[in-house]
C-alpha cells in the first residue's frame, strides 16, 4: 500500500509540517522494511563521471524520487533518512581538481551548456561574491545553482584554506569565462574585519566588470538558493533600487561589539584567532553616523556598491569599524541608513529584522514551534543545518537564500533543491518564450 500526505493548497508557511513529528514517527517505521531495499536501490554515481553525458546531464547521485520528498510523502522521506544513517560519500577537493584539468569535461558533466535564460535575465544580470574557506565540492555545487552566463561571479578563497582548495576553486574560474578569484585575497578571522574585507574585495572587482550586473548577492559556503534565476530577477525588479538586508536599533549588548576596542587573540579552537573585547572604550563613530546592527548577509544595487566604494564617509566608516567584533554585521546595516545613500532606509523606519529580511532563511532552535517548523537535519550552535524533511517549506517560505545547508548531514536535501530549482528555471523560461510579445511604444 503506497501511503501519501496531501497538503491543501491554502496551507500557509507558519503551520506547515504542524504533523511533522506524526510524519518522522512513520517514517521511523518504516526504516526496517526500507533499510534491505535501500541499500540495493541507493546509487552512488562517480563525481566527475562523463561518459555518455555528452548530450544529457549527469544523473544524480542517490537514486530518489525528489517530487515525492517535496510532497512529505513519507516512504520516500524515510528513504531519505536511511542514505543519511548509512553515510555520506564526500568527495575530496582533489576530484575537483582532476575534473577541472579538462574543461570540456567538466562543463559537460555539470550541465552548464543546458543551462536557459530568458530575455529579461540577460537584461538585468546579477553578480556574486562568494566568501567560502572548505569543500570545494560544495561550492561547485553553489555555484551551478546559481549560474547563468550572463550573470558574473567573484570568489574570495581564505589565504588560510589549504593547498588543494585554493587549486579546485582556481580550476573553476579557469573553467567558466564568468566565474573570477578576487585579486586581493585576505586570511580570513572569525568574526574580525577581514571578513568583511573579503566580501569588499570581491564588490570592488565587480565594480570593474565589464559585466553590467544590476545587484550583487553575498554567500558562503552552506548557502543555497532558494529561488531559479528567473524568479529572483522577477523578485528583485520589485525593489526598484533599493536594498534588502537586516538593519535594526542595536540592543545594550550588541552595542559592546563596537563600543569597545577588540583585539585579535589566539584561540583555543579552530578559528586559531579571533577578536576578544578589551576594557579600552572606542570613540563614537565617524561622521555622526548612527549606528545599526544586521547580519553579513546582503543584497546590494550597483549603485549602493559605487557609492561605498567612492564614498569618504564609508572608507572612514570602515577604518573606525577595524576593532569592533563582527563589523559585517553592522557596516551593511549602518550604511544603509545614511541620509542620502542609494536605497536609503529612512533612520526613523521601523527595524528590518531577519525575519523581514529576504537575503537568508535562517532556522534557529528557539524559533522552532512558535515560528518555524522542527529541524529535520540537526542544529549546530542553535542553527538548524536543514533536512530533506524541510524541503517543501523551504521552498515555499519567501526567502531568496537558505542557511545553512551541508551534505554531511543530509545531501538529499540539497540534491532535491538542485532538481527542482533546475526544473522551475527551464519551465519558467519556457513559457516566457511561448508569450507573445508585447509591441514597443517607443518610450523609454
Amino acid at each position: 500500500m503506497k501511503i501519501r500526505c496531501v497538503f491543501p493548497s491554502r496551507l500557509r508557511k507558519k503551520h506547515f509540517i504542524s504533523s511533522l513529528s506524526s510524519l518522522l514517527v512513520i517514517c521511523a517505521l518504516l526504516l526496517l522494511c526500507l533499510k534491505v531495499t535501500v541499500k540495493k536501490s541507493v546509487t552512488i554515481e562517480q563525481y566527475g563521471t562523463t561518459a555518455g553525458y555528452d548530450d544529457v546531464e549527469p544523473p544524480h547521485r542517490y537514486n530518489i524520487d525528489c517530487n515525492a520528498i517535496y510532497n512529505m510523502d513519507p516512504a520516500e522521506v524515510g528513504k531519505s533518512l536511511v542514505i543519511r544513517k548509512q553515510g555520506v560519500v564526500w568527495e575530496q577537493d582533489e576530484s575537483l581538481i582532476n575534473l577541472t584539468s579538462n574543461c570540456p569535461r567538466y562543463l559537460r558533466s555539470r550541465g552548464y551548456g543546458t543551462v536557459q535564460v530568458s530575455e529579461e535575465e540577460q537584461a538585468f544580470p546579477l553578480a556574486y561574491s562568494l566568501v567560502v574557506h572548505k569543500s570545494a565540492f560544495m561550492v561547485d555545487k553553489i555555484l551551478r545553482a546559481v549560474y547563468t552566463p550572463n550573470n558574473i561571479y567573484c570568489i574570495h578563497y581564505d589565504l588560510k584554506s589549504s593547498e588543494l582548495f585554493k587549486e579546485a576553486m582556481e580550476g573553476l574560474a579557469r573553467c567558466l569565462p564568468n566565474v573570477f578569484i578576487a585579486s586581493k585575497l585576505e586570511t580570513v578571522m572569525y568574526a574580525s574585519i577581514s571578513r568583511l574585507k573579503a566580501d569588499l574585495n570581491c564588490l570592488s572587482d565587480l565594480m570593474g566588470s565589464e559585466v553590467k550586473w544590476r545587484y550583487v548577492i553575498n554567500l558562503c559556503g552552506q548557502d543555497f538558493p532558494l529561488r531559479s534565476n528567473i524568479e529572483l530577477v522577477a523578485d528583485l525588479k520589485k525593489l526598484q533600487g533599493g536594498n534588502m538586508m537586516e538593519t535594526s536599533h542595536p540592543s545594550k549588548y550588541k552595542k559592546q561589539r563596537f563600543s569597545f576596542h577588540h583585539k585579535l587573540q589566539d584561540a583555543a579552537f579552530k578559528y586559531i584567532q579571533m577578536p576578544v573585547k578589551t576594557d579600552k572604550a572606542k570613540e563614537p563613530p565617524p561622521r555622526g553616523i548612527q549606528m545599526f546592527i544586521g547580519s553579513a548577509y546582503f543584497v546590494l544595487s550597483w549603485e549602493f556598491v559605487a557609492y561605498v566604494n567612492t564614498s569618504t564617509l564609508a572608507r572612514d566608516f570602515l577604518v573606525w569599524s577595524n576593532d569592533t567584533y563582527s563589523p559585517d554585521e553592522h557596516f551593511w546595516a549602518t550604511l544603509t541608513r545614511v541620509p542620502g545613500v542609494p536605497g536609503e532606509v529612512p533612520r526613523a523606519q521601523a527595524d528590518v529584522t531577519d525575519l523581514m529580511s529576504k537575503t537568508r532563511l535562517v532556522k534557529w532552535s528557539y524559533l522552532e514551534g512558535p515560528l518555524y517548523p522542527t529541524c529535520t537535519g540537526k542544529h549546530v550552535r542553535s542553527v538548524c543545518i536543514y533536512g530533506a524533511g524541510e524541503l517543501y517549506w523551504l521552498m515555499n517560505y519567501g526567502s531568496w537564500f537558505a542557511n545553512k545547508v551541508d551534505p554531511k548531514v543530509d545531501p538529499v536535501l540539497i540534491q532535491c533543491l538542485e532538481e527542482k530549482l533546475e526544473e522551475k528555471q527551464r519551465l519558467l523560461v519556457k513559457a516566457k518564450k511561448s508569450q507573445p510579445k508585447t509591441p514597443s511604444s517607443g518610450k523609454c
